[in-house]
């Protein structure tokens, strides 16, 4: 089987052998960190990092350094204040991972303990931490989601003032009958976003009881986004039609053109690395799909991964503001600006920039797909029609017939 950049992402260096990877750029600005770096230091954390490698013993990391704000690491932050990847970089690189082993479901651990209370506060906690040795600089390609700097085994730690904690999450973590998706749902209809989710997942702050355990950071991203899609399906599946609509944007070189068919819930990505972009050092586009029915998936979406899911999130909080449901199909256009991977908090940020969009309505299918095929090859000079030709959710929309087709009017 013939591996591409667009399937590794930069998981699997030994395949292609190359001495170079745009992962390097995510961890160039680690050598800065090396010149203040200490054994000993007091500052603040603003999270936590969960590992996968040897689950289920895993590494524990907690996140700092002695001038951290809540700069440091606010996606929704970096949005709306339109951030370069530079600075996010930069920001991120900056933080300590300083960490421990740890098995999945252990419960009486100081470090441990430490790392709960830091993913349950709503700003970044004080900290004092002796490491084993002085921070340095390594070689990485496996930061897959969103950077940071060196990774140091920590001796000791403790925390220096109360966190901030607020009454709903301690209630909430409190509460051990609660089922983690039950907590999930609840806490964000209350106004806390996925990011402040993620990590009170990822330490095993949620859920039952007995079932509570760590959940590597990778995957407790996409179950976070996952959980939350799920809940809104069940709700817009109630909801009437949207119209055939367009919308298009991005953020960080991420573009996304979302088109909107008058149909029941359905949904399929494209992503599309377009040529010398990053994952794509190829002279043509590769592209990379994945689909679910009205039904949903029964299988992890492999191709687009954790993009998948945080796109889904952010097209399903369109439509429960519309009060619609829709057939979406999704393409991302990943151009060269985009030349680091910061995580896919950035491909959540850019569909929510597109569904900010200035939506065009049409009064076909056949004229919004034209409007599709003329923009793309306007701004990217790439036919679209190659793309369209192998969508499954317009190959079903063309072959389906409907109740409302044998009658005089349409319901709805």
């Amino acid at each position: 089987m013939k591996h591409s950049c667009a399937w590794c992402k930069g998981r699997y260096p030994e395949i292609c052998g190359k001495e170079f990877c745009p992962i390097l750029a995510k961890i160039q600005s680690q050598r800065k960190v090396n010149l203040k770096a200490k054994q000993d230091f007091f500052g603040a954390s603003p999270n936590v990092f969960v590992g996968r490698y040897g689950y289920p013993d895993i590494n524990v990391g907690i996140l700092s350094n002695e001038e951290v704000t809540e700069e440091y690491d606010n996606p929704l932050l970096w949005s709306a204040k339109n951030y370069s990847i530079n600075q996010v970089i930069d920001f991120r690189t900056s933080l300590i991972n300083s960490n421990f082993k740890t098995n999945i479901k252990t419960f009486n651990d100081k470090l441990l303990d430490i790392s709960k209370e830091v993913s349950m506060a709503s700003k970044p906690v004080d900290v004092e931490v002796h490491l084993n040795k002085k921070p340095e600089f390594k070689l990485s390609f496996t930061q897959e989601v969103t950077p940071h700097g060196p990774s140091v085994k920590v001796e000791k730690a403790r925390i220096t003032e109360n966190p901030k904690v607020p009454v709903l999450v301690d209630k909430t973590v409190s509460d051990t009958d609660l089922k983690a998706n039950e907590a999930v749902n609840s806490l964000f209809k209350k106004g806390f976003d996925e990011h402040y989710l993620t990590k009170l997942l990822s330490v095993g702050n949620l859920g039952i009881g007995k079932n509570r355990k760590l959940v590597p950071t990778r995957w407790s991203i996409t179950a976070v986004d996952d959980t939350l899609a799920k809940n809104m399906v069940e709700e817009i599946k109630q909801y009437n039609e949207a119209d055939y609509t367009a919308f298009f944007g991005g953020f960080m070189g991420n573009y996304y053109l979302a088109l909107f068919f008058p149909e029941v819930w359905s949904y399929e990505l494209f992503e599309m690395y377009m040529p010398k972009s990053l994952w794509n050092v190829e002279k043509e586009v590769e592209a990379m799909t994945d689909y679910e029915p009205y039904t949903g998936r029964k299988t992890y979406a492999q191709n687009c991964a954790g993009g998948y899911y945080a796109a889904r999130l952010a097209v399903l909080e369109k439509l429960k503001s519309m009060k619609r449901q829709a057939s979406v199909l999704l393409l991302r256009f990943i151009t060269d600006e985009y030349w680091a991977p910061l995580g896919v908090w950035v491909v959540r940020e850019a569909v929510r920039n597109t569904m900010r969009s200035k939506p065009i309505n049409f009064a076909s299918k056949e004229l919004m797909l034209k409007y599709a095929e003329k923009l793309v090859k306007k701004k990217y000079n790439y036919d679209i029609d190659k793309i369209l030709k192998q969508s499954i959710l317009l190959k079903r929309l063309a072959s389906q017939s409907k109740l409302w087709q044998f009658s005089e009017t349409k319901p709805f």
